[in-house]
């Protein structure tokens, strides 16, 4: 459910990579357990932005808080209090199921005895119990996908950052990862998404869509719709895509 309660405010976050302005000037709020999505075509400063924000890289000016913590001084309190899912499989392989839940948990910090409790509920949730033992390599694709959201909320963090992460998997098990999103934002997770899929932008609170850089549009899908006179967000974003002058 969202709440009033800002988790992310950035005012004016700039990133230059010497004459080359990646991240330009911008300024937006994300409230607890909002599912923002944040668009954009190659090239138009999305991961530079997300990696500011994941306390990866610090920004060049302007400002910005992350579960309440600093983006220049607090970027160790900043890791310990989000989730990360990259688009490319984040746990793994060589390991068993069980032994990358335990490996990620002992990294959140959790004690022994909850991460004894939300492995068990995990795998039971996830119906892995028979593939509790198997090495995560000879999952599915989308059971990977599935496995890695749920160890990148184990902790219950403020934030979870997911970078497309139901590239590459079929529609059946993309519905399935976005009501696993749902259930998380129930929580009072924030969820902050990045897709290529213009229908799941259809799935967000909001949506900003960047464009060279600078964050072009960001309100509700349906606001969106209704502004550019169009019936579906692909056709927002084509409008407002077609007109970068730079790519990756």
């Amino acid at each position: 459910m969202v709440s009033e309660e800002k988790v992310i405010v950035c005012d004016k976050l700039t990133k230059r990579f010497g004459d080359f302005i990646a991240t330009n000037e911008i300024t937006f709020e994300v409230n607890k357990g909002e599912i923002f999505g944040f668009l954009g075509a190659n090239g138009a400063g999305k991961t530079t932005a997300m990696r500011m924000l994941c306390g990866l890289s610090s920004p060049t000016s302007g400002n910005a808080t992350i579960a309440g913590f600093d983006v220049y001084r607090q970027t160790e309190d900043i890791k310990r209090n989000i989730g990360y899912m990259s688009q490319k499989f984040s746990l793994y392989e060589n390991l068993t199921v069980l032994e990358n839940i335990e490996f990620f948990g002992g990294i959140y910090g959790l004690s022994d005895q909850q991460l004894k409790t939300k492995t068990a509920e995990l795998v039971d949730r996830l119906g892995l119990k028979s593939e509790a033992k198997k090495l995560v390599g000879s999952l599915p694709l989308g059971w990977k996908q599935k496995l890695s959201f749920s160890v990148a909320v184990l902790h219950e963090p403020k934030i979870v950052f997911l970078d497309e992460p139901t590239g590459g998997v079929d529609p059946v098990t993309r519905r399935q990862f976005w009501d696993m999103i749902y259930e998380a934002a129930e929580r009072g997770i924030t969820v902050f998404v990045t897709t290529h899929y213009m229908d799941e932008a259809e799935y967000c609170n909001r949506i900003s869509i960047m464009v060279d850089g600078k964050m072009e549009v960001l309100d509700t899908p349906a606001n969106l719709k209704n502004t550019f006179n169009v019936g579906s967000m692909d056709e927002v974003f084509y409008q407002l895509a077609r007109g970068a002058k730079r790519a990756d």
